[in-house]
């Protein structure tokens, strides 16, 4: 026997105890005291644990950031637009379109993606006006029809809008007017037509639909 446990074995004589009741401190039986140390928290592990859901990954895919886009649709209400009628600063004989409301001043110029016809002022319609939107309530649009006018939604991607309010851009930059874009699926019963570059000045019938627009606005060869 190594000297050392022979002098471990005499301590332990001396004070009472026995080498049949003593355990030898090995290595694999080294332990932390108990709440010496805490357990890591996990997170991402579930809305229900109160620690996040993703663990500071981020939505993947269609749910992704950047991926779902916020519109910015400006409302403008048809008492002001008739008072810019009156005043003489849009023509109601002229189709009223976004391009009409931003120039006179009825909606601000940092509009981004359309404008929404309002119903505020509706009583003040008293002959027919034309106008092209991005969206319409239903108070305005039943208040324009019944003084023989007509609404309609249009579309425009961020770049056809840009050619609808700031044609002299691309001028400026040596670029064609772009060609109009059909609206997403998604998007397609929420409009009644493709908006037109450059900027109309004539209403459109509804009997024209999508198709037919579109049809119309590319050109065949025989």
């Amino acid at each position: 026997m190594p000297s050392s446990l022979a002098l471990l074995f005499s301590q332990m004589a001396a004070m009472g105890s026995s080498a049949a009741t003593v355990s030898l401190l090995r290595l694999n039986d080294l332990r932390d005291n108990k709440g010496a140390r805490k357990q890591k928290t996990r997170k991402g592990r579930g809305l229900g644990r109160g620690r996040g859901r993703q663990r500071e990954g981020g939505i993947k895919g269609q749910e992704g950031s950047g991926y779902h886009e916020v519109r910015v649709i400006i409302p403008v209400g048809l008492g002001k637009i008739m008072k810019l009628i009156n005043a003489g600063k849009i023509d109601s004989s002229e189709l009223i379109n976004m391009k009409t409301l931003k120039d006179t001043g009825a909606i601000g110029k940092q509009i981004k993606d359309g404008v929404r016809l309002m119903g505020r002022g509706a009583e003040h319609i008293k002959w027919p006006i034309h106008l092209e939107v991005t969206r319409v309530t239903a108070r305005a649009k039943e208040a324009v029809e019944a003084a023989g006018g007509s609404v309609r939604k249009v579309y425009y991607n961020k770049l056809g809008f840009r050619a609808l309010l700031k044609p002299e851009w691309f001028e400026k930059k040596g670029r064609l007017l772009p060609k109009a874009a059909r609206p997403p699926p998604k998007q397609q019963d929420k409009v009644d037509s493709i908006g037109r570059l450059p900027a109309p000045t004539k209403p459109i019938p509804f009997i024209i639909d999508l198709e037919q627009e579109n049809t119309a606005a590319t050109p065949t060869t025989s």
